[in-house]
């Protein structure tokens, strides 16, 4: 797939995911806890990879154009 994140929106996108993780950990139980873990993963994949999938249907592109 084609990169279509910037490194600011990596970035964001791995920190964010740290906080979803620490708020599933300490902040909630139960259901709650598992969606968060869960958004926290998708975050966390798609910030290492580099493409978000939403992005691409509707022509977002934060990469830095060469």
């Amino acid at each position: 797939m084609k990169v279509n994140m910037g490194t600011v929106d990596r970035i964001v996108r791995v920190v964010l995911a740290v906080v979803l993780v620490a708020a599933g950990f300490f902040g909630t139980r139960g259901v709650w806890s598992i969606v968060l873990y869960v958004l926290a993963a998708i975050m966390l994949v798609t910030g290492a990879v580099g493409t978000c999938p939403l992005y691409i249907p509707f022509g977002i592109n934060t990469a830095k154009k060469s």
